[in-house]
């Protein structure tokens, strides 16, 4: 059964991530190391190399293999960052970046998809990533400043306080838009001024909190 696993991460990386111009090695590599069919639920686990998100309950999905891979390149991920993820879902985003930088920490309000991605973390015996419960909408100023910033979870913008939290030079990638379509953006953080880059269009689960697109 792990061949069969293997066989079908070499086809996502080649005809999903390298057809569509993620090129870079170290993440190709990284897509490779990490088994995604472990992040979703069991009864989803043949559909886990397909071109698509999927249900991880509670309303919430793991995104698209492309999705994952592109909003890690555009973060341009260097080994000694510090990288801050707001919405852990089944913890595969994180399992990636962890592989590319020195520590995560990821915010999760869903108790249960907290113990979800604990547990597959665990058994990738990953000790690079740290799984927070509290509102990833305020993000987590307990460790602040962090190199990079990333929301897989749609944002209508992004507040002050995170901006804060990140370090001059650093990058902020998230789908800013409404609950129905976003657009992914990559912020950059100089000495004087944010630097916003548009990308494409894209449909992520909305934001949960204080500052996300359900206020709850």
């Amino acid at each position: 059964m792990d061949d069969v696993y293997i066989l079908r991460r070499e086809n996502m990386v080649n005809e999903q991530l390298k057809s569509r111009g993620i090129i870079d090695e170290k993440i190709l590599k990284t897509f490779m190391d990490v088994p995604r069919h472990l992040f979703v639920p069991a009864k989803l686990q043949d559909l886990a190399y397909d071109d698509s998100p999927l249900s991880i309950g509670y309303g919430q999905t793991i995104s698209q293999p492309y999705m994952v891979a592109i909003m890690t390149a555009l973060l341009s991920i260097e080994p000694e960052d510090i990288l801050l993820e707001i919405g852990t879902g089944s913890g595969y985003q994180a399992a990636i970046a962890s592989k590319l930088c020195r520590h995560v920490y990821t915010i999760e309000r869903i108790t249960g998809l907290a113990d979800f991605a604990r547990d597959n973390i665990d058994k990738m015996n990953i000790k690079n990533v740290t799984i927070v419960l509290c509102d990833g909408s305020i993000g987590f100023p307990e460790k602040a400043p962090y190199d990079k910033i990333l929301y897989t979870a749609a944002t209508p913008q992004i507040p002050d306080m995170i901006f804060e939290q990140l370090k001059v030079n650093g990058s902020l990638v998230a789908p800013e838009g409404d609950q129905y379509s976003q657009l992914l953006v990559k912020y950059l953080k100089e000495e004087t001024r944010i630097r916003k880059e548009k990308y494409f269009g894209c449909t992520f689960v909305p934001l949960i909190g204080k500052h996300g697109l359900i206020n709850e």
